[in-house]
């Protein structure tokens, strides 16, 4: 399997030196929050109160987040590499799905969690777009020497990417408020199910693990 994987683009070892821990990150959004700030250009008032609910959730998933046994078992089976996230401090879906992936990542030291903010990184998102967008999050798993991809996911469960393209064909009446809470509350009730699925679907192609 590993004779299919691609070479990454335009992400070097200053990339993954300059990066971020799962714990640094938390610390950074938290401390920007306490000022009254968030990460990226838009310091809006609604960019503040996505961040605040970010926040909520990543503390929220940290506590309850749950790998199932199976799961467990074929991170454990992994080769060395590093995962690279691209994300920010108000996407609500990355508080909804980094957390999970930090409970994988500590169960195989072998794996390196790092995560980069998108928006000071336009070359890098720029390589890895999805449908011509920058959305994020975005999970790149790549060998340690960098020259390699072994996969890419983001930037949410494949579920929710075809409700939001649903939506925006046709919203049948429905806010862009109440069609995100109803996200949240999927969220809520799968419980990092699909993401695991999703994972664990990356893992057999690239690994047969």
């Amino acid at each position: 399997m590993l004779d299919q994987i691609t070479k990454p683009k335009t992400i070097t070892s200053d990339t993954i030196a300059n990066a971020m821990t799962y714990s640094q990150y938390r610390e950074l959004v938290d401390a920007l929050f306490s000022e009254g700030k968030t990460t990226g250009e838009n310091q809006s008032e609604a960019y503040l109160e996505y961040t605040r609910m970010a926040i909520q959730r990543m503390n929220r998933w940290d506590k309850v987040a749950k790998v199932s046994p199976e799961m467990e078992e074929r991170v454990k089976k992994l080769p060395p590499q590093i995962w690279l996230v691209i994300t920010e401090a108000w996407c609500g879906d990355a508080g909804q799905t980094i957390p999970y992936m930090n409970k994988l990542a500590d169960l195989n030291p072998g794996i390196q969690l790092r995560l980069i903010l998108r928006d000071e990184n336009p070359d890098i998102i720029d390589a890895h777009l999805t449908n011509g967008a920058r959305s994020i999050p975005k999970l790149i798993a790549l060998s340690p020497g960098l020259n390699k991809e072994y996969f890419s996911w983001g930037p949410k469960p494949k579920y929710l990417i075809e409700k939001q393209r649903a939506f925006r064909e046709d919203p049948k009446g429905k806010t862009s408020k109440e069609f995100t809470q109803e996200v949240h509350l999927w969220y809520a009730r799968d419980k990092n199910q699909s993401l695991e699925q999703e994972l664990g679907d990356c893992f057999s192609q690239a690994f047969d693990i």
